[in-house]
């Protein structure tokens, strides 16, 4: 019995390792465009006698502005774009009562984006860009081109924008910057949610140019140095999974091609960590593409010490744009909450239905079971106990009561399979006589032998109405709850900065390490009081500690939210195990355990 439980403890924890999914789509990406020939800042219009040449395309948006066309006696003579640049660098503050986004006409750029609802580690309204990386990689909203130098330049140009100072949504702001050469729009819009409209176009010489808007390095929430390890590109094409639910496809950091384009279609792209995400919404999915960033950033080894030991982590960023050259899309840059994910609805290509941004928290193998127990964890926090400790622990009790019955099913399992133990040892021991006894050329082989012990063995079983598998399968039923639980605690925001006692934030360790402690003196008890009828006492008595330190080193840098339920889940198979030794089955567990005792005693004598 403990022998099955030390394993399904050992594989559950493997599968946490190694269940993310490894086999991700790579696709080349798209060879760069070739940079236009240098040409002047604002050059002269042509002479006269040239030859017409005709309309350029402009390629920009239905707001965008044309060029304007001069006309010659004979021939239309197109003139060079007007020139549209700043002569001074200024900042637009838009808000809504969710954000503060602070916009830069030096690139039409993203400089701060903070989120009123939430707070770092300091307890600061939360900063998403990543300042450090972002002065070397990139803002949020610049564009991002195939054109290193292009690249460049659009992100150091001063455009002219509608509206400087303080703006509050709903608002629309317009950028535009043309040096004659190069022309650029940008309009953005914004509403009371987390979400913002943009619509960007680029042209070269009359030529439309792929250019994405970009998220493109690393979000403020990423703190620590392991908190860098959480984030991923994440995308969803409208496939369902085995359980008929989203087939979110996910890359984490190791498999990320940086500079690598991925195409559509798909409803929604975009970069995430464990609890935030900026997703990106095109207006027509199925000319949709994104490329995935990825950069190396050195950060503090210890947040105290901003000047000492640095180390270097991984950043990841995306841009989603369209390949056809302009693009449409919205932008939602928040919290993973459930309810807020779920209001925001993505456009689908022909032919499938449009999802939501739900897929955007990853509930693991077991959602099915995650995102219910999400729910009802939420429901008792709103209905029950406002308190996130306290709902996770009415759930822990009400778990374990409805479990109660599998636990009792695996202990009369394994009592079964003691008393036949007798038996079994008797069949095992006369074909193991017949084996020492074989002689070349008998007619009867080891393997025939072997078959007829395991027949008279499952004969056995047959007869006594007894399962040799009966102790696992309750087990194994518990298995993806525990999984579940796991998942949904690591991927809820809402236990994020949640206080219970001496706890500061659910989702993170408990840094006193009181929890894992009470891990293992609390499993050790259950050890203590389990009469383990199935198991040598030298064999019960090494597992009755090597399974609480085992678990206490497993649980010592799991978050509080998860050592909260684990300890609870303890407590009450106390509880239900001093109720079941009072009881008749019971007394018998132990009365068999007593009796094995003193036969191995007996047999150690002789």
């Amino acid at each position: 019995m403990e022998r099955r439980l030390l394993l399904v403890f050992v594989l559950t924890f493997a599968v946490l390792l190694i269940s993310q999914p490894l086999l991700m789509k790579y696709i080349k990406k798209p060879a760069p465009e070739k940079a236009p020939a240098a040409t002047q800042a604002a050059p002269t219009p042509p002479p006269a006698a040239a030859p017409a040449t005709g309309q350029p395309a402009t390629g920009g948006l239905k707001s965008a502005a044309r060029p304007s066309v001069r006309t010659g006696k004979k021939h239309g003579v197109p003139a060079p774009p007007e020139v549209k640049q700043a002569a001074t660098e200024q900042e637009t503050v838009v808000e809504n009562g969710l954000y503060r986004i602070v916009f830069s006409n030096r690139g039409a750029q993203v400089k701060s984006w903070i989120l009123k609802n939430y707070t770092d580690d300091q307890g600061r309204p939360l900063e998403l860009v990543k300042q450090a990386a972002a002065a070397q990689y990139g803002y949020p909203l610049s564009l991002w081109t195939y054109d290193e130098a292009l690249r460049t330049k659009l992100a150091s140009a001063l455009y002219l924008v509608n509206q400087t100072g303080a703006v509050h949504a709903p608002a629309e702001l317009t950028f535009a910057y043309s040096d004659g050469q190069t022309t650029v729009r940008k309009t953005l819009r914004f509403d009371h949610s987390y979400v913002v409209t943009v619509e960007t176009s680029v042209t070269e010489n009359g030529q439309p140019v792929t250019a994405y808007p970009a998220w493109p390095a690393g979000f403020g929430d990423e703190q620590s140095p392991a908190s860098y390890a959480s984030a991923r590109i994440d995308w969803y094409n409208g496939e369902t999974n085995w359980h008929g639910g989203e087939k979110v496809n996910r890359e984490q950091i190791k498999n990320v091609s940086g500079g690598g384009t991925i195409n559509g279609p798909f409803q929604w792209a975009g970069v995430v960590d464990q609890y935030f995400g900026a997703a990106f919404l095109p207006d027509n999915p199925a000319s949709a593409a994104m490329v995935t960033l990825r950069h190396s950033l050195e950060v503090p080894k210890d947040l105290s010490k901003p000047e000492g030991e640095k180390m270097k982590v991984e950043v990841l960023g995306a841009a989603v744009g369209d390949r056809q050259g302009q693009t449409g899309e919205r932008i939602f840059v928040g919290p993973k909450a459930l309810g807020v994910l779920e209001s925001v609805k993505a456009n689908a290509p022909p032919g499938q239905a449009a999802h939501d941004l739900r897929g955007l928290v990853d509930f693991g193998f077991f959602s099915p079971i995650a995102r219910p127990l999400f729910l009802w964890l939420r429901w008792t926090y709103h209905h029950m106990v406002a308190n996130w400790g306290w709902s996770i622990i009415v759930l822990t009790v009400i778990i374990n009561i409805v479990l109660f019955p599998l636990r009792l099913t695996s202990m009369k399992s394994a009592l079964k399979m003691q008393k036949l133990q007798p038996q079994i040892n008797a069949i095992k021991s006369k074909y193991s006589v017949k084996m020492r006894n074989l002689k070349p050329g008998d007619r009867v082989t080891k393997m025939e032998l072997t078959q007829q012990q395991n027949q008279e063995i499952g004969a056995l079983f047959k007869r006594e109405g007894t399962n040799p598998v009966g102790g696992c399968v309750p087990m194994l039923i518990q298995f993806p709850f525990l999984i579940a639980f796991y998942t949904m605690l690591g991927s809820a925001i809402e236990l994020r900065h949640a206080h219970w006692f001496w706890l500061r934030d659910l989702s993170s360790l408990d840094t006193s390490h009181v929890l894992p402690i009470l891990i293992i003196v609390t499993t050790l008890a259950v050890q203590k009081m389990t009469p383990q009828a199935g198991m040598d006492p030298a064999q019960q008595k090494m597992m009755t500690f090597m399974m609480p330190v085992m678990l206490g080193v497993i649980s010592w840098n799991l978050s509080s939210g998860l050592c909260l339920y684990w300890v609870v889940g303890n407590l009450v198979a106390i509880a239900q195990q001093v109720w079941m030794n009072n009881t008749h089955f019971g007394r018998e567990m132990r009365a068999e355990a007593e009796k094995r005792a003193r036969k191995k005693g007996v047999v150690t004598k002789t």
